[in-house]
């Protein structure tokens, strides 16, 4: 197909699935549950650092957590004191377990009682989205577990960074569509990358937008530098195309 054929039909699919009836289904209907910024920010993000596996699983296990929460993710972080981590105990997710959800708690409180936004943690010191950068950040506290490294990915592990760059569209993205939140603001659509699954790396190369024989970080690259070309302001709205395609909604 030709570029300029590719491209209308990844619009065509864009609005097809781009409205809000894709929350339902979706890990993003978690954070919607909320109003306040940092409560969406804490969902949003514990959601999609959980989202592998079925989604049906997914979703459950997500209402789960901030069920521990108190569904106020935000009071709970701020407030809980170590004894109440107890009742994570139980809590697991495929491999993500008690010691994991410790970290997790314990990273939160310490950021959000010195910071006001998560998004912080995702700049460099020059301002600019840095995914090793939040990783360096989210693991800098004392003790931290081995095992709960594997739970956050980077880009210098070479890792696609599919749950990062999920919640990175998620708060980033414009909400004029209904579903991604636009709440934080120094990070610009125009600098997310891709989500990339199996989902939207099957459609993609199907639609020859990868070259590139493996997945990965540089896949990643290069598939965001393909859907630049056909929107350089919002690049990783193709993300709802491909992965609508590829799983068959």
């Amino acid at each position: 197909m030709k570029r300029s054929d590719v491209q209308r039909e990844l619009d065509h699919y864009f609005h097809r699935f781009h409205n809000p009836g894709f929350i339902a289904s979706d890990p993003i209907s978690i954070p919607h549950r909320f109003s306040k910024r940092q409560d969406i920010e804490i969902a949003g993000f514990w959601t999609a650092m959980l989202s592998w596996g079925q989604r049906k699983t997914i979703l459950n296990k997500s209402h789960e957590l901030m069920e521990l929460m108190d569904h106020a993710p935000y009071d709970f972080i701020m407030q809980h004191k170590p004894r109440d981590r107890k009742r994570f105990e139980h809590f697991v997710h495929r491999t993500f377990q008690y010691t994991d959800s410790i970290y997790f708690l314990s990273f939160l409180q310490h950021y959000y009682q010195n910071h006001d936004s998560l998004e912080d943690a995702f700049l460099s010191g020059q301002g600019a989205l840095d995914l090793a950068a939040f990783h360096e950040r989210f693991f800098s506290l004392p003790d931290v577990p081995q095992r709960t490294r594997k739970h956050v990915s980077t880009p210098i592990r070479k890792s696609s960074c599919k749950r990062l760059n999920m919640f990175l569209r998620w708060m980033v993205r414009s909400s004029t569509g209904g579903v991604d939140f636009g709440l934080w603001k120094k990070i610009s659509p125009r600098d997310l990358y891709i989500p990339l699954d199996v989902h939207v790396d099957k459609v993609a190369r199907h639609f020859h937008l990868i070259k590139r024989k493996q997945t990965d970080w540089l896949t990643v690259i290069e598939l965001t530098k393909v859907l630049r070309k056909y929107d350089p302001e919002d690049p990783v709205k193709y993300d709802f195309a491909l992965f609508g395609l590829g799983v068959g909604l």
